[in-house]
Order: C-alpha cells, then sequence, then structure tokens
C-alpha cells in the first residue's frame, strides 16, 4: 500500500476565489515568490510565461493546475515548511502581480513540516 504524499502548499478558500477571478480575465496563471528585492518575498501572480524562474529555483507544487515557484536561495530556507498561500486586503510592497490593480496582495503562512511530514513529502522541480 502506497502512501500518499504530502503537498507543501496548500490554498485558502478566499485567495482560491480570486484566482478563479484572475483565471477569467488572464487564463493560465503562474505564481512566484522571489528572495527580496523590490518585490519582497510576496508571493505574485503573473499571466503563465510572464516570468521566467532562474536556474535552480524550485516549483513546490501547483494551485488549480498553476504552478508556484520559489526563489532557489528562498527554498533552501523554507524547505522544511508548507506554504498556504492567502489573499489580503492592500497593496504589496510590488506592483506587477496581477491582483494589485483589484486592491489585494498574495500572502504566504508558513508552518514547520512535522517529523512524520518530512518522510513523506511531495518532490520539488527544479528549473534548468
Amino acid at each position: 500500500m502506497e502512501t500518499k504524499k504530502i503537498s507543501r502548499l496548500s490554498v485558502t478558500e478566499k485567495a482560491l476565489e480570486l484566482i478563479w477571478e484572475l483565471e477569467k480575465k488572464h487564463g493560465d496563471l503562474m505564481f512566484y515568490q522571489a528572495g527580496g528585492c523590490c518585490e519582497g518575498t510576496q508571493p505574485q501572480c503573473f499571466e503563465k510565461g510572464g516570468y521566467f524562474p532562474r536556474m535552480n529555483d524550485a516549483m513546490i507544487g501547483t494551485i488549480n493546475g498553476h504552478e508556484f515557484w520559489i526563489d532557489r536561495d528562498l527554498f533552501e530556507y523554507w524547505q522544511y515548511s508548507h506554504f498556504t498561500l492567502d489573499i489580503l486586503d492592500g497593496f504589496g510592497p510590488g506592483g506587477f502581480s496581477l491582483e494589485t490593480p483589484l486592491g489585494k496582495t498574495f500572502k504566504v503562512h508558513y508552518r514547520l513540516f512535522t517529523p512524520e511530514e518530512l518522510q513523506n513529502l511531495e518532490e520539488v522541480r527544479r528549473s534548468e
């Protein structure tokens, strides 16, 4: 009997509702969480192909079929944590994300995996 792999990523219902709205307007999406600079570490939402992950960045999962990428250095720091994508009212540190004109910003809540979860995590895909 095969044990189900533990997901590294989940989404709140509120964030999923906004993602559906963005899908209707923009089509296929992608998420990228950078390691700093002008956009801080808030996750950014782009039209698919609107941002290209750097070599060795990590894709930790999908939300509604949309890839969620993380900066390679940030992933090294957060690799032992589960990410929950949420949404807040207001403007985040960057202005490039698709939710910004709607007065919203994506946010991630983190929690550490348990020792049992760490032994059965879904694989991470790396960009080449």
